[in-house]
């Protein structure tokens, strides 16, 4: 250190002229002294590049940002031995920053370091709680914990020419980079004599989207972590039921042949592997004699009351399950109904496997719509939606739920009468001929049309070929 390398300081910058000026007036005040600035800056168009031209620096403009892009290309006009990446809204909080921050670049085997970073006192709550958790007063020394933060850190230039930052993904660039560098035998260092003021924090004030896609990569990166095998452990032990609920008589589909409707959704269910068991809650006995010879389980029938036209579907769902559950206990309850015979045989492998892997509390099936939408009270319509409006003018899509199609429950939660975590799920159904409803309004029209020997025998051609289900179950 006595020959005090060059350090080549990158900060990237989108419109940052809150922050620009007392971020540089903070470091040309270090006690360490041979360094350069090199800004990169994203078409600002507030004052910062007026602010910073005060100062020695010099700039870059890039026209589209990507985090690790933008650091490769400052470290490529670059001349330190060093490189360290600081945000704009970085504010080094003493004269020793900088020495601090590559003091322990000594040791062979430091491949980077971090500092501390501290809240600002108008920061958010959410963010100063982040702060002072993560950033503690203890130096660490990393061989496995690949923890590694941007905003106020330094790197090897000579590992950085091997291995730059990767250029396409959106966040946590250095997350990425650094779980590389570890698995490759370097160290990392924390330093918490590096410090920072930071105004936000590395949850960027809990903001959801951004969440999300970090615990995306997050996930992608440690693929192979516990978490992995302990999701394989809950997920093999979760138990899943289907339930029909099946009010009065079951429509008759073939007209001659007097087949049974709900026969279509039993067998759809039993190609499901990951159903446990199929039950049909009926309130009618010849429906639970016709459904028990389908192989479905039909142990009581439901009370009368629960077949009134006010009744909603949760409600008897709810019943049902209440009662199974003196002998039998599920974790989640496939629910669907007899009248979307066409539905593709996968949908419910499909919805149980995402209600589960995104720990939803409800899945719903739903289907876009298009044109023109009204309500009609008083017997006076009222558009709601213009159809009318060209599709590149729209700024809204719509759609409509078909909890009838299938929908996945948490048995803990359709029990308790609410939703634990209130996550819902909804699964995009982009088949129109699976989302073909049967009901007793429109059953006369399908029974002439499969009553045609030509007609019939030429559409259950087309939906074999599809593989939606095997008529002659």
């Amino acid at each position: 250190m006595n020959k005090k390398p060059l350090v080549s300081i990158i900060i990237r910058t989108k419109n940052e002229e809150q922050w620009i000026d007392i971020c540089l007036k903070n470091i040309f005040n270090q006690s360490f002294k041979n360094f350069e600035v090199i800004i990169v800056d994203n078409l600002s168009n507030d004052k910062t590049i007026q602010k910073a031209k005060k100062y020695p620096v010099k700039f870059l403009k890039i026209s589209k940002f990507y985090p690790g892009k933008a650091l490769n290309d400052g470290a490529k006009k670059a001349k330190g031995k060093y490189i360290v990446c600081l945000s704009a809204h970085c504010i080094p909080e003493d004269q020793d920053w900088l020495k601090n921050l590559i003091l322990d670049f000594k040791f062979k085997k430091v491949a980077a370091i971090y500092g501390r970073q501290l809240p600002l006192p108008y920061s958010s709550d959410f963010d100063k709680r982040d702060l002072y958790n993560t950033f503690g007063q203890e130096k660490k020394i990393q061989n496995k914990d690949n923890f590694f933060h941007n905003a106020n850190s330094a790197i090897k230039r000579e590992l950085w020419k091997k291995y730059p930052f990767d250029e396409k993904i959106e966040h946590i660039e250095d997350r990425i980079w650094a779980h590389k560098i570890v698995n490759l035998g370097y160290k990392i260092v924390y330093q918490p004599k590096a410090c920072v003021y930071h105004w936000h924090g590395i949850n960027q004030d809990m903001d959801p989207e951004r969440c999300a896609s970090i615990v995306k990569i997050l996930e992608d990166l440690n693929q192979n972590n516990s978490n992995k095998k302990i999701n394989s452990t809950i997920n093999k032990n979760l138990i899943c039921i289907g339930v029909i609920p099946q009010r009065g008589e079951s429509i008759i589909f073939y007209k001659n042949k007097k087949e049974y409707l709900i026969k279509f959704t039993i067998e759809q269910m039993k190609s499901c592997k990951y159903l446990k068991q199929i039950y049909v809650a009926t309130d009618n006995k010849k429906i639970k004699n016709f459904a028990e010879i389908c192989g479905a389980n039909v142990p009581f029938l439901r009370p009368k009351n629960l077949s009134a036209s006010y009744m909603d579907l949760f409600s008897v769902i709810k019943f049902f399950i209440n009662k199974l559950e003196k002998k039998f206990f599920s974790d989640y309850v496939l629910i669907a109904t007899e009248n979307f015979p066409f539905r593709e045989n996968s949908v419910f492998d499909l919805m149980i496997k995402k209600s589960i892997k995104n720990d939803y509390d409800l899945n719903i099936a739903i289907k876009k719509e298009d044109g023109s939408f009204f309500s009609y009270k008083n017997k006076i319509f009222t558009k709601i939606v213009d159809g009318f409006l060209p599709k590149n003018y729209k700024n809204e899509t719509f759609f409509k739920s078909r909890i009838g199609y299938a929908c996945v429950v948490r048995t803990s939660s359709l029990r308790a009468g609410y939703f634990r975590n209130n996550k819902i799920g909804y699964h995009e159904v982009k088949d129109e001929i699976g989302m073909v409803e049967i009901n007793n309004d429109n059953i006369q029209s399908f029974q002439r049309l499969f009553d045609e020997t030509f007609f019939s025998d030429h559409f259950l051609n087309l939906l074999n070929e599809k593989k939606k289900f095997n008529f002659n179950c």
